[in-house]
């Protein structure tokens, strides 16, 4: 158990020492500066474009698949 754990543990010491430093990060736009480049936001009802549609029947599937194969002697 000892032999497993040290091997798991050598890669991430290694990484660690042979890791660069991260490039600068440029850090966000000032929240109290009004002049940022956010844009306002309004609120908008999750289901206002929902239309009701009412159930109906299954319709006969040998017509629809007719309109949906290719013509006759087509080689696909």
């Amino acid at each position: 158990m000892n032999r497993l754990f040290s091997m798991a543990l050598l890669p991430m010491i290694l990484g660690g020492c042979a890791a660069t430093l991260p490039a600068e990060v440029s850090g966000l736009a000032d929240a109290a500066d009004s002049s940022s480049g956010i844009r306002n936001t309004q609120y908008r009802s999750p289901i206002s474009g929902y239309t009701q549609r009412e159930p109906i029947g299954p319709k006969p599937w040998g017509p629809l698949n007719d309109v949906q194969s290719p013509k006759k002697g087509d080689a696909s």
